[in-house]
């Protein structure tokens, strides 16, 4: 079966301005107003867009009284100008850093748990290492974070074990510990571990879909038997802990991200039994990273931490 075959489209058409133009366009809905942000007067606007159109063979816009409305030709342009005018947009920022002396970015992308129980600092005694390094941390949940880095979109990404990280090089990164958090004063606030199924009466706060905490609790349900009663789900911590302090349900979260919810929200806490609220965290890139992304990652790892401490002991 052959591919279809690709238009060969007029290049010379297709510089910046004029595609920074067809974006603001989209956008604002509005000519005049996509002109005056790209410092273009309006015929020369209107100028640029026809050519342009006319280089792809087809309306961007449909044209009304009330402005502009992107065609499906448009749509399809929009997402993939807007993607081209963002690396254009890194590219002067990569740029601007090289003369300052950043030599490489390293983009990361990381769990909420390793985002705020372990990543802050690590990443702030690196920077003073490395300066001539610039990481650029992206926060997604477990899955995608495997995904990001394994098309390539991330050079490393740090995730609670789970997703499937076939064709990727993997090492163990640190660990943690589920708790229960409750508002104060629930019938379950308790000092003793806690099984998760003593707990499925109640109504559940829990992370997006995708998120490996509401997954491993909703593996537990399923394994009991039992229905997980979710009620919300939230992107962040503290939004989980904002609505368990509302009385909206109880929720799980790493111990380590959890106590300073519960002080600040004055909630409760308690340890859960089961085996899976012990979870391992790990660290991935590619087998094709190049030896800066391999020296991050080592700097990273807990072998790595451990013998750094033990040199500052001896000093």
């Amino acid at each position: 079966m052959s591919l279809p075959e690709v238009p060969h489209y007029n290049l010379a058409r297709f510089d910046f301005v004029s595609i920074r133009l067809a974006v603001a366009c989209a956008r604002t809905g509005n000519l005049t107003e996509a002109a005056r942000e790209c410092n273009l007067v309006l015929p020369a606007a209107s100028r640029r867009l026809r050519d342009l159109e006319r280089a792809l063979d087809g309306p961007l816009f449909e044209r009304h009284s009330r402005g502009v409305t992107p065609t499906a030709l448009g749509r399809a342009f929009m997402k993939r100008g807007m993607a081209i005018l963002q690396e254009l947009d890194n590219l002067l920022i990569e740029l601007a850093d090289a003369r300052q002396g950043v030599v490489r970015h390293v983009h990361v992308c990381a769990g909420t748990a390793a985002i705020t129980q372990f990543l802050p600092p690590l990443l702030a005694e690196y920077a003073e290492l490395r300066p001539e390094v610039q990481v650029e941390l992206e926060e997604q949940v477990s899955q995608q974070v495997v995904a990001t880095v394994r098309e390539g979109r991330a050079d490393l990404g740090v995730f609670v074990a789970g997703p499937d990280v076939r064709g990727l090089d993997v090492r163990d990164f640190r660990n943690d510990e589920l708790v229960l958090i409750l508002p104060a004063g629930h019938r379950l606030a308790g000092r003793s571990a806690l099984a998760f199924v003593d707990t499925l009466d109640e109504h559940w706060i829990s992370l997006n879909a995708g998120a490996a905490m509401l997954q491993a609790q909703q593996q537990a349900a399923m394994a009991a038997g039992r229905p997980l009663k979710l009620r919300m789900q939230v992107r962040s911590f503290d939004a989980v802990g904002h609505m368990v302090a509302s009385g909206l349900g109880i929720a799980a979260l790493p111990k380590g991200a959890a106590l300073p919810i519960v002080r600040a929200m004055k909630l409760q806490w308690r340890p859960l039994s089961d085996a899976w609220a012990t979870r391992q965290l790990q660290v991935a890139i590619r087998p094709d990273a190049d030896a800066t992304v391999v020296a991050f990652r080592d700097f990273l790892l807990p072998t790595s931490q451990t013998a750094k401490s033990g040199r500052a002991r001896f000093k």
